[in-house]
């Protein structure tokens, strides 16, 4: 039996949860996997060698911690690391236990930087997940000077300026991965969303990771085409002096996305991961908005993204008419190809054989013989 792959997953939003369950449905099947997470409700389907093993979240509180250490320091090489929270000792306990029973051959965090030192301090070897934002302080590089590989989940095209050699040296991309997009004409999604098939439709993509995507900016960019569709999907969080034109409209949370993206004709969104690579897996005109994220993580991936020519990145909402127009003529100007060559549909399947590469490498082969001292008889 091989030693089996522990792999902790982030509950935030669904990317996290998207993109680690394409990877180890494309690890071999003698290869077991074992999901560490708060929830369980965020995996699409799993295949038949891959478990969800429940822990407390590291990150929210409960009622149950002690009150007494809430102003204690914390130190630099940590980022979230609260004194006296029941949950995060349980959730420790649970993982330092397992990986003194099931002699893991690797463990894969998506993402947190403690437990990437956890399992270095625990003698076992990680795989750090790394995303895009300003994370260069000693906790950051601790978790990627404490794995034995990175994986950057997004094209090389894409990578941030400023990485270490010794980081990009045992960093693999994967562009898109998690990200499964069968293209679809924009007649034909139109046809199957019921949406005009003429109209000139403007589509506006709220990610799941936030608060919503302000409507207030939505309103002065649809009343100033009043013959375009705008529509959005996603949180929107709405303004009491926001005054709607009809050519707006809302429809919440969709079960298919992508089928609004192909259907538009333009689209506006935010910079979270999965939204990304939906998008530049179908190509359009494209503004992105970046929302606020620890580290500045979607202000980096907005940064890249416009460097590379695939989207028109906006600082902030436009506050008129004109920003708007501004920002659509940017975006008129991007090549769908800078777009598509930004996920890479085999992108599960190779990062699974890099993994199932670094298990093999480190544990399927014996330890080399010691060698001898070398003895140097005199001369003389």
């Amino acid at each position: 039996m091989n030693r089996p792959i522990g792999y902790f997953v982030h509950h935030q939003g669904r990317g996290h949860a998207e993109r680690s369950a394409a990877i180890v449905n494309a690890l071999p099947a003698t290869r077991p996997v074992v999901l560490f997470c708060a929830r369980e409700d965020i995996f699409p389907p799993l295949a038949p060698h891959v478990s969800v093993q429940v822990i407390p979240s590291l990150f929210e509180a409960t009622g149950e911690e002690e009150s007494g250490f809430a102003h204690a320091r914390t130190p630099q090489t940590l980022h979230c690391a609260p004194l006296g929270w029941g949950g995060i000792t349980r959730a420790i306990a649970t993982l330092a236990g397992w990986f003194d029973s099931a002699r893991p051959a690797l463990f894969v965090t998506d993402v947190s930087a403690e437990l990437a030192q956890l399992a270095r301090i625990a003698s076992v070897p990680c795989v750090s997940v790394l995303q895009h934002g300003t994370r260069d302080d000693i906790g950051h590089l601790a978790a990627y000077e404490s794995a034995i590989g990175i994986l950057a989940p997004y094209a090389g095209t894409l990578e941030q300026p400023g990485r270490p050699d010794w980081m990009q040296a045992k960093t693999f991309h994967a562009p898109g991965v998690g990200i499964a997009v069968s293209p679809v004409a924009r007649h034909e999604a139109r046809r199957l969303l019921g949406l005009p098939a003429n109209a000139d439709i403007v589509l506006v993509v709220a990610g799941g990771g936030g608060g919503g995507t302000p409507a207030t900016p939505l309103t002065l960019g649809a009343r100033a085409e009043p013959d375009a569709l705008w529509l959005t999907i996603g949180a929107v969080e709405h303004e009491w002096h926001a005054t709607a034109p009809d050519n707006l409209q809302h429809r919440g949370w969709v079960d298919t996305p992508e089928l609004y993206i192909a259907a538009a004709d333009r689209v506006v969104s935010s910079a979270g991961n999965t939204t990304v690579h939906m998008i530049a897996a179908i190509g359009r005109p494209w503004v992105v908005v970046p929302e606020w994220r620890y580290f500045d993580e979607q202000l980096w991936k907005a940064r890249m993204l416009d460097r590379a020519g695939a989207a028109a990145m906006l600082e902030h909402w436009p506050s008129h008419a004109g920003a708007w127009a501004e920002a659509w003529r940017r975006a008129a100007t991007i090549d769908p190809a800078r777009q598509h060559a930004l996920v890479d549909p085999d992108a599960a399947a190779s990062t699974a054989n890099w993994l199932e590469d670094l298990a093999e490498r480190r544990w399927g082969h014996p330890s080399p013989a010691p060698i001898a001292p070398l003895i140097i008889e005199s001369l003389a």
